[in-house]
């Protein structure tokens, strides 16, 4: 038996910021939703280099720069694209649904 967890709603999607970052909170979690030209995307929103809010980075396509370091990961899966990230950004599972994002969290 698998252990999927259950998707989650966070906000409507006509409440995103077009091809920008949303931030959303999730209980104690803040995440960050990306709208991208290839769909929408969810990390956890602060960086696991510096512990910025990547919501305040600079977002280009399905990159976000972290606004205290500048390091950069891919939101699709995570993986850092430019130092000094090294590790990468824990994602989350998404889809819209009915008119709102969800996510696996």
């Amino acid at each position: 038996m698998t252990d999927v967890k259950p998707w989650k709603d966070v906000i409507e999607a006509a409440r995103l910021e077009r091809n920008w970052v949303t931030r959303v909170e999730l209980g104690s979690r803040i995440i960050a939703i990306y709208d991208t030209p290839g769909g929408i995307y969810a990390s956890l929103a602060l960086c696991n280099h510096g512990g910025a809010d990547l919501c305040d980075g600079y977002f280009d396509g399905y990159v976000i720069e972290c606004p205290l370091h500048q390091g950069a990961f891919d939101v699709r899966n995570g993986h850092p694209v430019s130092a000094p990230a090294t590790r990468p950004m824990k994602v989350f599972e998404s889809r819209v649904e009915n008119g709102m994002v969800q996510i696996r969290a």
